[in-house]
């Protein structure tokens, strides 16, 4: 089947800037903003429900950890950036949507020396995103293993939430030409990283298991999320390094992320997943949901 294409809606809604509610078409940056010319800076992408955002104080904490790995320092609390989100959620109209925070260097010289790039850049971007059909969620998606390797040990830190994306675009570009859903990224000792933009999950003999951070992977707010709500539905949960092996003989397999929440995978290379939606990934689902129901129902509004 060929995959879906991602969805993502054209509606420009207003958008925060440095302190203040803006036009989409004013939320801009200049040619020598260091974000756009070297994809220096970092980004979190978190979901809303019911207006309320979900998860927003470990969104935020990972964003301080990403900011403060790169060094650049922006001079809005965290409750000013809550206020902010709050607001653009309000400004969009949208009782469900998508929010980005996004953290560019700022305007410097040509050069990539950071040096002279003294104002960062500080936005949040609300939006509408799908990123698979009703059909896929329920069906399966299908994956292929990247010929882009995750580097590990020798460059930027994974658990940095860079702007910095250019592999995971050449990973999604094979996925795109091989008709496949979503590629896999192994790092350079052939475990497995991740997605090109998402945690990945599979069962093995009842126990769930997901690569750990050391091996490339992002340390994703659902993927943790799902970590702490394993136990609680009486599965084994832990962190292991994986291999192509492992995820071909998986019992069931998943992707998961805070914009794609959680997609049952169907093949990998080709080859069939055993189960697919598997009992494992249909629990897990329903806490999930029942968690954001918890924290973001209509009931706290």
């Amino acid at each position: 089947m060929q995959a879906q294409p991602m969805c993502h809606t054209k509606t420009k809604y207003s958008c925060w800037k440095n302190g203040e509610l803006v036009s989409a078409d004013q939320a801009v940056v200049s040619i020598y903003d260091h974000g756009l010319l070297y994809g220096d800076g970092c980004f979190e992408g978190l979901r809303f429900y019911h207006r309320c955002p979900f998860r927003l104080d470990r969104h935020l904490a990972r964003l301080r950890r990403s900011l403060s790995a790169l060094a650049i320092a922006i001079p809005y609390t965290n409750d000013t950036l809550a206020e902010a989100v709050m607001a653009c959620i309000t400004g969009s109209g949208m009782e469900d949507g998508y929010l980005r925070i996004l953290v560019t260097r700022g305007e410097g010289d040509m050069g990539l020396n950071p040096r002279n790039c003294t104002a960062p850049n500080v936005f949040i971007i609300p939006a509408s995103l799908s990123l698979v059909s009703d059909e896929s969620r329920r069906q399966g998606v299908s994956l292929i293993t990247s010929s882009i390797k995750r580097a590990v040990g020798t460059g930027l830190d994974a658990r940095v939430k860079s702007l910095n994306y250019l592999h995971s675009v050449l990973a999604r570009a094979e996925a795109n030409a091989a008709g496949v859903d979503e590629a896999i990224l192994l790092n350079q000792f052939g475990h497995v990283a991740e997605c090109s933009a998402e945690n990945i999950f599979v069962v093995k003999a009842g126990s769930l298991l997901t690569p750990p951070v050391q091996d490339g992977a992002l340390e994703g707010i659902t993927r943790e999320t799902l970590l702490e709500l394993a136990p609680q539905q009486g599965l084994e949960a832990r962190e292991q390094s994986l291999t192509s092996y492992d995820l071909y003989t998986a019992e069931e397999c998943f992707i998961c992320g805070s914009g794609a929440r959680l997609i049952p995978v169907k093949t990998i290379d080709g080859r069939q997943i055993a189960q697919c939606p598997g009992p494992v990934y249909q629990r897990l689902s329903l806490a999930y949901q029942a968690l954001i129901d918890d924290e973001c129902g209509e009931k706290r509004q």
